[in-house]
């Protein structure tokens, strides 16, 4: 199959400074040749006088950079012509370029050509999309780690080890009947089982780590409650807007409405829902009270404003007595968070808890850390080490090797995952 050659703008929106259109592909030397005249030395900026080739017409004056393969963030030949940022020049260039047959890239085009050509492995992909939509510090040296290789390398070491004892138990099986092949206990060969329940103790470290979900999407924090609680008064107060609206009027909120904000560098995501109750609730405020069932049901930590103990039992949740300066307020017990959103009592003080629980939730900075599908292949390794260790006969610990590079081999991107693939490189923008 013939590969096309790409292009598209990998800087910011236009107009600015400086616009950077990037080329990928076989036809990437021919198109700088016509455009741009000779080839410059490679990963040298050199000033160019930029043509059309159809009318000879003067495009822009601009650096232009040439990589050649294999060395090049997509593994082909990549151009990049950094012209000056207004959208006609850009506009002329790109016209240019098709006018060669070159083709406008689609949204994270050049990022998948850099994992199809082994520049990237599916682990980094994951971190570079991270990275590119990170808004804390924390979550950008988090996707940081990852994009910079840090599960990738210890992938690659936990592989060699793993195709190590698979060949150790290989030569067991071919060649048992020789004396200088050594082995214990029908075939297996010895340290096997030991080195199996190594190798599984040290993927248990990293499934033992905070996850990545909390970091990426802000740590969940969902208010619930009767109707008249406080909820919406309390969730203004803690995002800083009057997002919600406040009534005193039974059932005001009938949806989920949730804002992310970041309290002392921390990502949240804080949620209001509903007023539960058993009764006067119509159809729509019914839909709404379901929802907030399955909001505290996915969330990190539930402030139940509600009677004490009354709250969801099966999520990590806080009392909070949200009116705690009005006579008739919910009252609860001194563990409870005292709080009111209109004179501000104890607000500094549960931001400042919501904050240490949340960072202890979260990696620490600059850590790398596992998302949930990178966590099941990992899991998925773990699981057939320790069959592996339990099993006698050589064959069936064969079988438990494969099942663990196999779940290794997802976990780097070597499996055949096109559907996942489509949805991740959709994360990305044109020009990425």
């Amino acid at each position: 199959m013939t590969v096309e050659t790409i292009f598209a703008l990998g800087s910011g929106q236009l107009p600015a400074a400086l616009g950077v259109m990037r080329i990928s592909g076989p036809a990437a030397r021919a198109a700088v040749q016509q455009v741009a005249g000779a080839i410059p030395a490679p990963r040298r900026a050199s000033l160019r006088r930029l043509i059309d080739p159809r009318d000879g017409a003067e495009l822009d004056q601009a650096l232009v950079l040439w990589f050649p393969a294999p060395r090049s963030a997509t593994g082909e030949d990549c151009a990049e012509f950094h012209l000056h940022g207004g959208r006609a020049v850009a506009r002329a260039v790109e016209a240019a370029l098709t006018g060669l047959g070159l083709r406008l890239a689609e949204p994270g085009e050049f990022t998948r050509r850099a994992f199809a050509n082994g520049r990237l492995d599916l682990a980094q992909v994951e971190g570079l999309a991270d990275l590119l939509s990170a808004e804390t510090e924390l979550q950008r040296r988090g996707a940081q780690a990852m994009a910079g290789g840090a599960l990738s390398r210890a992938a690659e070491d936990w592989r060699t080890r793993l195709l190590g004892l698979s060949a150790r138990l290989e030569a067991s099986l071919d060649f048992a009947d020789e004396g200088d092949v050594e082995g214990e206990g029908q075939g297996l060969p010895s340290g096997l089982v030991a080195a199996c329940h190594a190798l599984a103790d040290d993927l248990g470290q990293w499934l033992d780590r905070p996850r990545a979900e909390p970091l990426r999407e802000g740590f969940r924090v969902v208010l619930a409650g009767p109707p008249n609680a406080g909820k919406s008064t309390l969730f203004n107060a803690l995002v800083e807007s009057e997002a919600a609206i406040i009534s005193a009027e039974p059932g005001t909120t009938r949806d989920v409405l949730v804002a992310g904000v970041a309290l002392g560098g921390v990502p949240f995501s804080f949620v209001d829902t509903a007023g539960l109750r058993d009764e006067g609730a119509g159809e729509i405020e019914a839909i709404g009270i379901a929802r907030a069932h399955a909001e505290a049901e996915r969330a990190d930590l539930v402030l139940w404003l509600g009677p004490e103990g009354a709250g969801p039992t099966d999520r990590p949740l806080w009392e909070v007595a949200a009116q705690c300066d009005r006579a008739d307020g919910e009252a609860k017990s001194s563990l409870a968070w005292r709080v009111s959103a209109r004179s501000g009592e104890g607000l500094a003080a549960l931001r400042e808890g919501l904050m240490a629980t949340a960072r202890a939730a979260m990696p620490l900075p600059g850590m790398a850390a596992l998302n949930r599908r990178q966590a099941d292949c990992l899991d998925m390794v773990r699981r057939a080490l320790g069959d592996a260790a339990l099993e006698r006969d050589p064959l069936l610990v064969a079988e438990c090797l494969r099942l663990a590079r196999r779940g290794l081999d997802a976990l780097i991107g070597r499996a055949d995952t096109e559907a996942m693939l489509d949805a991740l490189f959709g994360r990305f923008c044109i020009g990425k």
